[in-house]
């Protein structure tokens, strides 16, 4: 299982807890709906954060790879197997 799937399983799992912990809380409704919005943009926000750092991490491998390209490109003495690694070293 891939990390993404298996943090998206945790985060869900979390989320449905988190929801019926509240719901069977006996708390007036109002305030049981305000704790749910709040715990909603809590895990929102939490997950912006984890795919801006996912969208970071990402770019910059691509950022490496490219200028790695640019550089076997600019110097044939290197040969494909070499720029294969390298790339393989990146992901």
């Amino acid at each position: 299982m891939s990390t993404g799937k298996m943090l998206l399983g945790i985060m869900a799992g979390a989320a449905a807890g988190a929801v019926l912990g509240i719901l069977f809380a006996p708390d007036k409704g109002t305030e049981t709906r305000r704790k749910i919005m709040e715990r909603g943009n809590d895990y929102v926000s939490d997950l912006k954060e984890k795919f801006n750092d996912f969208i970071d991490n990402l770019t910059e491998r691509y950022e490496s790879v490219k200028d790695d390209a640019s550089e076997y490109a600019q110097n044939p003495s290197y040969g494909a197997d070499d720029f294969q690694k390298d790339v393989r070293s990146q992901l």
